[in-house]
């Protein structure tokens, strides 16, 4: 699966901690998929709760494959530095895009679809139907 050409997704979250176990929690819930690249992208640089333009940046870097990159985040302040980031247009790579998702919901619906080997739309509308799940 590594030669493949699979979306990559970052999970931006307030928290380097939160971000990581749901990173870990939509891998493990996908069971198949293990190459699906994925980092998390939570906290500041020093460690502490909020957002950081340079791990976010650095997060999608790590996970473009040439196939897009989703990027899915917690809170209002992690969606505006993810705007921001795309508004300069030169700070991620090409075919980034945030999706409108629940966070953990979204990012397992993302890790699963993307380990099939769908692309970004497809990725992105799995995520973003992550919305309807009613758990009553």
């Amino acid at each position: 699966m590594s030669d493949e050409k699979l979306v990559g997704i970052v999970l931006v979250s307030h928290s380097a901690e939160v971000a990581a176990s749901v990173a870990a929690l939509a891998k493990g819930l996908a069971g198949g998929a293990a190459g699906v690249p994925v980092a998390p992208a939570g906290g500041t640089e020093s460690g502490g709760l909020g957002t950081s333009a340079e791990l976010i940046a650095a997060g999608a870097a790590s996970v473009d494959r040439g196939a897009g990159v989703a990027v899915l985040t917690d809170l209002g302040s992690a969606v505006l530095t993810v705007k921001a980031l795309l508004a300069e247009g030169d700070e991620l790579p090409d075919g980034t895009r945030l999706v409108d998702a629940p966070f953990v919901e979204g990012a397992v619906a993302a890790v699963v679809t993307a380990s099939t080997g769908a692309d970004l739309a497809a990725v992105a509308a799995a995520a973003e139907e992550a919305y309807t799940y009613r758990k009553v």
